[in-house]
């Protein structure tokens, strides 16, 4: 079972699959404002949804700390623009 845990120290989200690393979500913390800044999972791994649950965890994180949200990764930068439900979290 893959299972989606938030790594604060390390500025990340990962995903393991159980001890194996099988992806990560990194964000870099500036002024309030966290934006992530890549976003990668294990080819064996790709299409199952986890690249957004990775995503899905920091933005989470974010809206407890009540800490708005920026990309520069591609893939989140595409999945903000899609999904409305982000829009309450992004820094604009």
């Amino acid at each position: 079972m893959i299972s989606i845990l938030f790594d604060k120290t390390n500025q990340r989200a990962i995903a393991l699959d159980d001890n194996k690393e099988i992806g990560e979500c990194t964000f870099i913390a500036n002024n309030g404002i966290w934006t992530i800044n890549h976003t990668i999972v294990d080819s064996n791994y790709q299409g199952q949804g986890i690249a957004r649950r990775l995503v899905d965890q920091v933005v989470s994180q974010a809206r407890l700390n009540q800490i708005k949200v920026s990309a520069t990764c591609s893939y989140a930068q595409k999945l903000f623009e899609k999904d409305e439900t982000y829009t309450d979290i992004l820094a604009n």
